[in-house]
């Protein structure tokens, strides 16, 4: 089915994944803040990716560099020159668009009026503070419009301090700062996000097989978590297209409820990055083959995704309609791995020889599995918030079970039950959730 914006952002409200940030002082564009529920399917979605990426492979590991580096980080990289959007402004309503982004370049979609805009200049994206008590351009500084700098300019202190000999990677999950003139979609395009970042550092003449291999290992990665294949493409950039230091890139790209956008970008930066810091810091940050006695820059392959534009893809195609005896049911049928909640615990009533025990249950079940503990409402709207939320299990404890020790399992997507003891409830759910 194709799911509204509007519908996903309301559902993001309303059950605690996205709140609008500073929203109870009139909210500020661009910025949200990830409610109980949303927090948890975020860090289940860098960790799944971490878990790919780093701990599942012998040949990457990790960092997690300064969001504030050295201002010369950033005039070596080429981003205090050429990180920059064409902006133009509207002379009739004053709003400001992206030129690359506007359908017509010549039509204003604020006011409509048409040859009103000024002539584009570019601005750039980055976002400028100062170090210090004193503001001048001697303590200016940037917040980081990427994690990718840090990690070459750390690129020398992985490789000797782990003994690391190419190809291997260095990933990285944090904080990115870029001041977009035109944000939106929700939480698509924002101020401040999280990246979710590896440079896989090889021989030059290795770099066209690895830019193949990160593409199908990614894309695979989506699909392997639940994302239907057919929302998915590979979209190769054109020329005009391309970075200042991009020798081939290409976007993953996810059927968004406005069309095809970019989910995930794969570059082969070549040894851009590495020679430029080298240059301008002065470091020798050439690999040195003890092998072949070769000194020489490596190429960087870099996936780079960003963590809360996944998890809002994810949420999107996870969420589902369907009429369930008459009525209608929504359910978000998200993989086990990046549900917010694991497991529900919900004893049939609020009356105490019910919850006591259920409450007891759920203490249990805690240094296991994320669970959730309710015990208000019916329990027909339990079971629909936790569908909503993509909880897969729901395990409820009722009159019954004081006699025979025994709970129900109800299972999300197929809303079948099943009874189990007390005493094999973990290894019943550890099945369940693996399946």
């Amino acid at each position: 089915m194709t799911v509204s914006l509007e519908t996903i952002a309301n559902l993001a409200k309303r059950r605690g994944f996205v709140f609008q940030s500073s929203e109870i002082y009139g909210g500020i564009r661009s910025a949200y803040d990830y409610g109980p529920v949303g927090v948890l399917m975020l860090r289940n979605v860098k960790d799944q990716w971490w878990k790919s990426m780093v701990q599942c492979r012998g040949d990457v590991v990790g960092l997690d560099s300064a969001i504030i580096q050295a201002r010369a980080v950033w005039k070596a990289s080429g981003h205090e020159d050429a990180f920059t959007d064409p902006l133009v402004e509207c002379r009739n309503c004053n709003a400001r668009h992206r030129l690359d982004k506007l359908e017509d370049p010549d039509q204003c979609p604020n006011c409509g009026k048409r040859g009103t805009f000024t002539e584009p200049r570019q601005f750039n994206l980055m976002f400028k503070t100062h170090t210090g008590p004193v503001e001048s351009d001697d303590n200016l500084v940037y917040l980081r419009p990427e994690t990718a700098q840090g990690i070459f300019i750390n690129y020398e202190n992985v490789r000797r301090t782990n003994r690391m000999k190419l190809p291997f990677g260095i990933a990285q999950v944090g904080k990115s700062f870029r001041n977009e003139i035109t944000p939106g979609q929700f939480v698509f395009r924002t101020r401040e996000f999280e990246q979710m970042e590896m440079e896989f550092f090889c021989r030059p003449e290795e770099a066209p097989r690895w830019f193949d291999y990160w593409q199908e290992e990614r894309f695979r990665w989506y699909t392997d978590l639940g994302m239907r294949e057919e929302n998915l493409r590979i979209r190769p950039h054109d020329p005009d297209e391309l970075s200042h230091y991009s020798a081939g890139t290409v976007d993953i790209e996810y059927a968004f409820p406005w069309g095809w956008d970019e989910l995930e970008g794969i570059a082969n930066r070549t040894d851009y990055d590495l020679r430029a810091h080298s240059e301008a810091s002065g470091e020798d940050l050439r690999y040195f083959d003890q092998e072949t006695n070769e000194r020489f820059f490596p190429y960087v392959i870099e996936p780079a995704a960003g963590a809360t534009r996944t998890m809002f893809a994810f949420l999107i195609d996870a969420y589902h309609e369907e009429e369930v005896n008459g009525e209608q049911r929504v359910v978000l049928k998200l993989d086990p791995r990046l549900a917010p909640y694991q497991v529900a615990i919900l004893p049939l009533s609020k009356k105490p020889e019910l919850t006591e025990p259920a409450s007891k249950i759920a203490d249990s079940l805690r240094s296991e599995f994320m669970l959730e503990y309710d015990e208000t409402q019916s329990i027909g709207r339990r079971y629909r918030r936790q569908d909503e939320i993509g909880t897969p299990l729901c395990v409820t404890y009722d009159f019954d079970s004081i006699e025979d020790h025994s709970v129900t399992i109800r299972h999300r997507d197929t809303m079948k039950q099943e009874r189990v003891s007390i005493d094999r409830l973990a290894e019943a759910l550890r099945d369940a959730l693996k399946n």
